[in-house]
């Protein structure tokens, strides 16, 4: 097969594949971008809920008089589940509960005083669920709905689009070359847009192949598998749902599992021993038996230690450091990371939502361009 022949194949690929899924790609891209900061934006936004005020020579309260202070300000149907603390002293902390949810309730560490609920606002939410369901979740995780299974094949079908268009970018000539990694603004609208369609399509390729193909390991079990087959994972099929805890108040204690108790004042001491263990750290979350630790400050990455403790005395146990954890189990922070584009902080994130924005107008670009060339004006 000649070179002109190939280029008129993948030319011919690339739009009858755009042209039905152009639109959906653009939602996807577009939901996408919303998504990179919005944590960066919450923490502007509620700044009340992430930043503290540390009163001199103060420090934060034990985990036991610490959970007191909370259970005294809310209702007595909650339940302390886990609490985390920042390695920033101008954080707040962190309280979860085994009845609320996913949500947070933020909790100045020095005076025990309630800052408020912690949970994604309604403009994030409508757009994760735009962008992984096409506003149609699934019943529960794990199950497929039509909106995911759009997006799934959509995304699929993206990754050949891109490489299409790839193969049918690459230039003849230098001269070509050098009018292919430009925008020009002077020679009118017909050739600004198809430099946009071009060129910055040509930039925002390799960061939206690889969106394209983490985020195809949340739309398709089989691809998952293969995915973390080829980075040396094997997927562990999840585990069935815990019981949830159900506690009452008991001076300090509150009722697990087949009635035994759990005493607060067990973190107290945890708590010591993580800090014996660790000089700094970016967060510890204290749970029901074991504390997970987020041992470098300066890591974008979710890795994480996990300490057992003795829910009796609270003396430590065994540590399970994130390396010696099975690799399907830290694939999937990895694949996260870069799907997302946390996993270089500000500069990468920065960088995944222009490639998003750039995605989100390529199809706009390509429909324009191609009714250009069928219709004329």
């Amino acid at each position: 097969m000649s070179c002109m022949t190939a280029r008129k194949l993948f030319a011919k690929i690339h739009l009858w594949l755009s042209i039905p899924l152009g639109l959906i790609i653009s939602v996807i891209c577009f939901s996408g971008a919303m998504l990179v900061f919005e944590k960066d934006i919450a923490g502007l936004l509620h700044r009340e809920l992430y930043r503290v005020e540390v009163p001199d020579g103060a420090e934060a309260m034990r985990p036991s008089e610490l959970a007191r202070r909370v259970m005294e300000q809310m209702p007595d149907t909650l339940r302390i589940s886990a609490m985390q603390y920042s390695g920033r002293s101008d954080e707040a902390c962190m309280v979860s509960f085994a009845n609320a949810g996913r949500k947070s309730l933020s909790v100045n560490p020095y005076t025990g005083q309630v800052n408020g609920w912690v949970e994604a606002s309604t403009f994030f939410s409508t757009m994760r669920k735009l962008h992984r369901w096409l506003l149609d979740p699934p019943p529960s995780k794990g199950e497929k709905s039509a909106g995911k299974v759009v997006v799934g094949v959509t995304t699929l079908i993206m990754v050949i689009i891109l490489v299409s268009g790839v193969a049918i970018w690459v230039p003849r000539s230098y001269r070509a070359m050098k009018n292919r990694l430009g925008v020009s603004v002077s020679k009118g609208w017909r050739r600004f847009w198809y430099d946009v369609h071009v060129s910055l399509g040509f930039y925002a390729t390799i960061f939206l192949l690889v969106m394209a193909l983490t985020g195809l390991t949340w739309s398709f079990g089989w691809y998952r598998d293969a995915a973390y087959g080829l980075f040396g994972g094997v997927r562990q099929q999840p585990s069935a749902g815990h019981a949830s805890v159900t506690a009452v108040r008991n001076g300090g204690k509150t009722a697990g599992k087949g009635g035994e108790t759990f005493s607060y004042a067990v973190w107290d001491k945890a708590l010591d021993g993580v800090k014996d263990m660790y000089v700094k750290y970016k967060s510890v979350k204290l749970g029901r038996g074991n504390v997970q630790v987020q041992p470098d400050p300066d890591s974008h990455m979710r890795k994480t230690d996990t300490v057992a403790f003795d829910t009796e005395t609270g003396a430590l146990d065994k540590v399970t450091a994130y390396g010696e954890l099975p690799r399907s189990q830290t694939l999937k922070g990895w694949f996260y990371a870069f799907h997302t584009g946390s996993w270089g902080g500000m500069l990468t994130k920065t960088l995944y939502f222009l490639a998003a924005l750039i995605g989100g107008l390529l199809p706009l670009t390509g429909y324009y361009l191609w009714l250009k060339k069928r219709f004329g004006k």
